[in-house]
């Protein structure tokens, strides 16, 4: 499968574009970027072509697929191009910063057919795969409380040239982004809560500016969701040590993910808190998974539904955020 990627904006080109490098069923064919001094240097590093004109990767026959890691305001124009052009797409998180992009973005992958992934990494992991099980099959009783922290110190740690944080300048541009920590890595912890405790019903949110970039540094939001549990999202550029902590409470027991351990409690260990020793295997990363689909003809994972979604709990987060009020789906 001929892979070509499509911006080197994100913290996650390189990772991408090894991991389509290391899998035998894939060949990374070259890389493209709106900026050609970034995309030159990056493509120089990964041993590829640099592609100057994103029309020409498009309109190559040979290339199957599109692996985009440009800024999300790029990615309307770029994904609705590819979907057209009928290349199978994976693409970073978020999908787009607005609800109306991501519809477009979505009727064009519908209409093309081609496979299509978002990367929601945490899904693949063991210790969420099982709480995603413990939840859905009633130990816990009924869901009525969720919380997922995810942090990092990408904004404040000391750097050896004696400047603070190691994210790229270029992710407090909110004209790129469409914010700050909320809609970067704060995604992961909404689409965890969305995936644990179904639809959203409303949301409120509360965002902090630590560091003075311009765009949020902490973010907090609640959500309401349709069977009546209450999610609780927690982000941030900000903080050193724990960075992701999951919870789920139900009215005959809880969990807890810390450390990559899940620890529980229900009728099943005597009410006493456990270890879960026992956990599944871990799913293929969302972009090996990505592959196997467009080769193998199976279903992609995290498909375009959930891309549009994720995009809808963002864009409720920041409406929330700047009129004060609770905002409804």
């Amino acid at each position: 499968m001929k892979t070509a990627v499509a911006g080197a904006w994100h913290v996650h080109t390189a990772e991408y574009a090894e991991a389509i490098i290391k899998n035998p069923k894939a060949e990374l064919c070259c890389l493209w970027d709106s900026d050609q001094a970034r995309g030159r240097q990056a493509a120089e590093k990964l041993g590829v072509p640099f592609a100057p004109d994103i029309s020409d990767v498009l309109n190559d026959p040979e290339i199957d697929g599109i692996c985009v890691t440009s800024a999300t305001s790029e990615h309307t124009e770029l994904l609705t191009a590819a979907a057209k052009a009928g290349k199978h797409i994976f693409t970073e998180k978020v999908l787009t910063i607005t609800d109306s992009d991501a519809e477009k973005v979505a009727q064009a992958v519908k209409k093309s057919g081609v496979k299509f992934t978002i990367c929601l990494p945490h899904k693949s992991k063991p210790e969420l795969i099982a709480a995603k099980e413990m939840t859905d099959s009633g130990k816990l009783g009924r869901i009525t409380y969720a919380r997922v922290h995810d942090f990092h110190n990408g904004s404040v740690a000391p750097m050896p040239d004696g400047s603070s944080g190691w994210l790229p300048q270029h992710f407090y541009n909110a004209a790129e982004t469409g914010g700050g920590a909320m809609i970067d890595l704060g995604a992961h912890p909404m689409y965890t809560l969305r995936w644990l405790l179904g639809n959203p019903v409303s949301i409120v949110s509360q965002f902090t500016e630590i560091t003075g970039r311009g765009v949020e540094d902490d973010a907090v939001s609640v959500i309401e969701f349709e069977n009546g549990a209450i999610g609780v999202s927690e982000t941030g550029f900000v903080t050193s040590g724990l960075g992701y902590i999951a919870e789920v409470h139900g009215t005959l027991g809880a969990l807890m993910i810390h450390n990559g351990i899940l620890e529980y409690s229900c009728s099943e260990t005597g009410g006493t808190l456990a270890l879960k020793d026992d956990l599944p295997a871990a799913a293929p990363s969302p972009i090996d998974g990505w592959i196997d689909a467009c080769c193998g003809g199976g279903e992609a994972p995290c498909g375009i539904d959930e891309a549009v979604m994720l995009t809808r709990l963002m864009t409720g987060a920041y409406a929330s955020y700047r009129t004060g009020k609770k905002y409804f789906f």
